[in-house]
């Protein structure tokens, strides 16, 4: 058996030639500067190779369906066990995936409601019960004489299958009609259905006119049906009845029925309680919970206005199109006129206006090819105008319009529960199904934990399905996400905490002997929750797995049985094993080790490395070691900044778990928000007071969550939301393009004179547009091959080399460098290039002093991880002139960093404050809370136990508070203060926003379609 994972001669992207041994069977961390080359060693290279292994081991036949992966840059690899990964991405996009569904822990309540639950009656709360045949022909004989029905037996509900076999078998009984999917149908040689269609079928076992005497006939019919139809039969009233007799099914059942109003339930089956299914989903919101409704302050959202400035928001200003004639008519007919406030319209006239006149007509006139047309029509209201160009456009953008005016509210008809109402009648412990998906997973941990069960039937189904819900659970709980609800969608959920769910349900599977390999599951978890987190991937290594981990965090490392540490910078300077070993053993100068390194090396091999190591940004150190040690620490500022004396005041906020208070963002300051997990943050900040003030400052269509007011608003004139979303879908974008430095760059090539002598425009340069890109891979760099047996295969196209661009457009050089040469090049790289190139170095200084001088200028944006593209996002921010009354919102900055690049970010942020700005930052990374000049904590728990402001106020009162964050952050305060201050660079923002206009054409930006942008522009 290998006791550890040999790696020799790695050189996947940045990775120097590195020979590197790592125990198995061992927590490891994985760590170093942002760009260091820790993802290309843990996924590009051990990842990649393991699933490569598998794939090899699979059959011809199988590896078809399968996308074939290139072996990794390396020359050796030896103790591989089979790799999972769990890796920073969304579960799913789709309403219908929750965090239950995710983790399967909801298909088992369904299993346990539709076995083990009481059924109680939707119309009068009485427990139900099952019926006696003879009160089955009762309830089918009470109706009037003269009543036509139909005895159906349901013999297949909600099943795929063509069914031929019961047909034949079912018609050789004498039975020849049946009911298929609501549709009557006589038997025919040979008949069957699609078998990859759901279906219903229930067999006629008689046709009948209720009257006098009619009684023997119907019992044998019920009792044939009720044999057939295992316990439940349908009787279907049908055309022909007398007048008053509603036609449609009444379904009746050996099972459940309500006594006293003879309602029947079917049997109960886990379908039944699925919001993804037909049988069991809410048909008013199609299982979703919630349901969009018009809200009327977002669509007057200043009632001081008359409809003439444009009160009326979803139409804007009075112009000649329908429907402000119409208004003037309605105007005419009630008594005001366009210049009249909103808010001194009467509720009548403000009600005509929104919801309509039903059927009064006006006289209306409009304006049609130069003249005056009447019409005699009614006016449907704002109300019904919104909801017709929602219902029925096709338009993305329109349907976006009309969104914005709505709000997500409850379903009216199931109450936020997805389920039928039949489906929420049944019970365990006087809660339904939806009740136990509504609580935090820690409660329900404790329902399942206290709840008595009837003794007998129930107690005997109920108890080993939920042995495995509590398990499940918690294996949740101890990853830190006891917070989370499984109602909750699955895209609403961050990264880390996706990860987390994953990596909880890898726990559950008990399995060994299995590599696991995870990025960074620390993300967006508060130091109290750490422990539990550091807990499961000691459980998950004491299964017998071992345990890959690319992490920055202190106390993962620091938990950690063994460390490596890659550096000593990033990008072409990084990719170098600096030192490995245990985490109290590592070095920061590794050729001060004697005998052989930790990593395997001997210790001469690793001196000859740090002799030949050349760069003028890094030592060939350990910065991780470093910072472990205590030797290095980011300083406190020698004095927080007061800010402006102006706050923003934020009211009543009571969206999700928020309970309503007052908080006030100082400005002018770097404000932190933090608080334990689930604990509010997001909600106060990202979807309350970013859309309200997107929404005044820049007419955004986001729909903040409810709150009653807002103050201060008029102190910022403007707010930057920068999140970690991707900042392109496709291939196409990259840094140089969001950033709008490719404009520039084209810009300077169609100067060089080579460019001028062909004739060549700064169109030629863009790989977007035909004429300059290439013929064969239209600008992409790849070529799709079609393979026969396998999977379509993506290769570097042979015509360009990858380089996008023609030959004829790369022979126009700069500095000896063509376009495709530079787009290739780091950050760093080009801030030496073009150091007198004053528009361009602007906006790489911008790159580069967020932390990203390791990314190549045409590095995909689909590469960038989360936090690498909210540093592109603030790259680009930075660029632009600067007012110094701006609002920054950044979730969670120092993502994917190291504790040197958050050094960095921090000397940025404080360089905004000091221009006087506002920087509001979502972190649970205690130094950059410690550098906060003011800091709000939300808690005191996760989920409903959250939602309050706990505390406010700055790093040093909240050290001697008593919430949560108190003793995290009065640890890293003291650390901070045992270590030698380090001076802090002074940040030049004037030096990189542009300070010339300049005429941007769009030709690289991304579109719907980019491989026609160039027809698009």
């Amino acid at each position: 058996m290998h006791e550890r994972i040999t790696i020799r001669g790695a050189r996947e992207h940045n990775l120097q030639n590195i020979d590197l041994d790592i125990p198995r069977n061992q927590l490891v961390v994985i760590t170093g500067l942002s760009g260091s080359g820790k993802s290309s060693l843990a996924f590009d290279t051990i990842f990649a190779e393991g699933q490569r292994r598998y794939m090899e081991s699979l059959s011809a036949y199988a590896r078809q369906f399968l996308e074939m992966m290139e072996r990794p840059e390396v020359d050796y690899i030896d103790g591989l066990s089979p790799v999972i990964s769990i890796e920073q991405k969304t579960v799913s996009g789709n309403p219908r995936s929750t965090v239950g569904t995710v983790t399967e822990v909801y298909d088992f309540l369904r299993l346990l409601y539709a076995r083990a639950a009481t059924a109680y009656s939707y119309e009068t709360g009485n427990r139900m019960r099952k019926q006696s045949d003879d009160e089955i022909i009762d309830g089918i004989l009470d109706v009037p004489e003269g009543t036509r029905l139909m005895i159906l037996a349901p013999v297949v509900k909600a099943r795929k299958g063509h069914y031929r076999e019961l047909f034949e078998q079912t018609a050789s009984q004498g039975f020849e009609r049946f009911r298929i999917d609501g549709e009557m149908r006589e038997y025919e040689k040979g008949m069957k259905l699609d078998r990859y269609k759901t279906h219903d079928i229930e067999v006629v076992i008689d046709r009948l006119v209720v009257k006098e005497g009619i009684r023997p006939r119907v019992n044998k019919s019920v009792s044939t049906a009720l044999d057939m139809g295992g316990g439940t039969l349908i009787a279907s009233i049908v055309s022909g009845s007398p007048d008053g007799i509603d036609e449609g099914d009444h379904l009746f059942s050996r099972h459940l029925v309500d006594p006293e109003t003879g309602l029947s339930y079917d049997e109960p089956s886990p379908n039944m309680f699925s919001f993804n299914t037909p049988y069991g989903a809410c048909q008013e919101c199609d299982g979703l919970g919630v349901t969009n409704e018009l809200d009327k302050d977002l669509m007057i959202p200043d009632p001081s206005k008359s409809i003439q400035e444009g009160g009326l928001v979803p139409l804007g200003k009075p112009r000649d199109i329908w429907i402000f004639s119409q208004l003037e008519a309605v105007s005419e007919t009630y008594g005001f006129d366009f210049d009249t406030p909103i808010e001194d319209l009467s509720d009548e006239q403000l009600n005509v206006i929104l919801e309509g006149a039903g059927e009064e007509q006006f006289d209306i006139v409009y304006a049609y090819k130069g003249r005056e047309v009447r019409y005699k029509h009614r006016y449907g209201g704002l109300y019904q105008h919104i909801w017709h160009t929602y219902d029925n456009t096709n338009s993305s953008k329109q349907r976006r319009w009309a969104e914005s005016f709505m709000r997500k509210m409850p379903c009216p008809k199931c109450g936020g529960g997805r389920l039928k109402k039949q489906s929420l009648s049944y019970r365990i412990a006087d809660r339904t199904i939806a009740d136990l998906a509504n609580m935090d997973l820690t409660k329900l941990r404790q329902f399942f934990e206290d709840v008595e069960l009837e003794e007998g039937r129930q107690q005997t189904i109920a108890e080993p399905i939920i042995k495995e819900v509590k398990e499940r659970l918690d294996f949740l709980i101890g990853v830190g996400v006891g917070y989370l609800t499984l109602d909750r969608t699955a895209r609403t959920l961050s990264g880390g905490e996706s990860q987390r769910i994953r990596l909880a349900t890898q726990v559950g599977t008990q399995l060994t002997g299995v590599l696991y390999v995870l990025d960074e599951p620390s993300i967006g978890l508060h130091p109290r929750d750490n422990t539990r987190l550091i807990r499961s991937l000691q459980n998950l290594r004491d299964l017998g797995n071992s345990v890959l981990v690319v992490e920055h965090d202190r106390e993962i490392m620091e938990a950690a049985d063994y460390v490596v540490d890659l550096g000593p910078g990033a990008g072409t300077h990084g990719g170098h094993v600096i030192t490995a070993g245990l985490p109290e053993a590592l070095t920061v100068d590794p050729t001060k080790r004697t005998g052989v390194a930790a990593n395997g090396e001997a210790t001469n091999t690793v001196a000859e490395r740090a002799a030949a190591y050349d760069s003028d940004h890094y030592t060939f150190e350990s910065l991780t070691a470093a910072y472990l040690q205590g030797t290095r620490a980011i300083s406190i500022p020698d004095e927080r900044n007061a800010g402006t004396g102006e706050s923003l005041i934020l009211k009543g906020a009571t969206g999700h778990n928020l309970k309503g208070q007052d908080v006030a963002f100082p400005l002018g300051t770097f404000t932190a928000i933090t608080g334990v997990s689930g604990s509010g943050k997001s909600t106060l900040v990202n979807q309350t007071l970013y859309p309200i003030l997107a929404r005044h400052h820049h007419g955004a269509k986001t729909v903040p969550l409810p709150h009653d007011d807002i103050d201060g608003i008029d102190n910022i004139d403007k707010v930057i939301e920068i999140d970690q979303q991707p900042i392109g879908r496709t291939p196409r974008s990259n840094p140089a393009t969001y950033t709008k430095l490719m404009d520039y760059l084209r810009d300077l090539y169609a100067k060089v004179p080579e460019a001028k002598i062909r004739g060549y425009e700064k169109g030629r340069f863009s790989f977007n547009t035909k004429g300059g890109r290439c013929k064969k891979c239209d600008g992409t760099g790849t070529v799709k091959l079609e393979m026969n047996f396998l999977p379509d295969v993506e290769v570097t196209c042979d015509e360009c080399g990858g380089k996008r661009y023609n030959e004829e457009t790369l022979q126009v050089r700069f500095k000896g460098k063509s376009i495709a040469d530079v787009l290739a090049m780091t950050v760093s790289e080009a801030l030496e290039f073009f150091e007198n190139q004053p528009r361009i170095m602007r906006k790489l200084r911008t790159l580069d002093a967020v932390g990203l001088g390791y990314i190549t200028l045409g590095q995909q944006s689909t590469t960038l991880s989360g936090g690498e593209a909210q540093r592109v996002k603030l790259s680009k921010e930075l660029s632009r002139p600067g007012t110094g009354d701006t609002l920054y919102i950044l979730d969670e900055p120092t993502t994917g960093m190291h504790f040197e690049d958050i050094r960095h970010l921090l000397n940025v942020l404080r360089a905004l404050v000091k221009k006087g700005n506002t920087v509001i930052v979502i972190e649970h990374n205690m130094d950059v809370i410690k550098t906060a000049d003011h800091v709000i904590d939300l808690g005191p728990e996760g989920g409903e136990a959250g939602g309050e402001i706990v505390f406010t106020g700055t790093p040093e009162a909240l050290a001697d508070a008593d919430t949560h964050t108190s003793p995290f952050i009065r640890e890293e305060l003291e650390r901070a203060r045992r270590v030698e201050r380090m001076e802090d660079e002074d940040v030049d923002l004037d030096s990189m926003s542009d300070d010339d206009s300049v005429v941007v054409d769009g030709l690289d930006e991304e579109t719907e379609d980019a491989e026609d942008v160039g027809m698009a522009a």
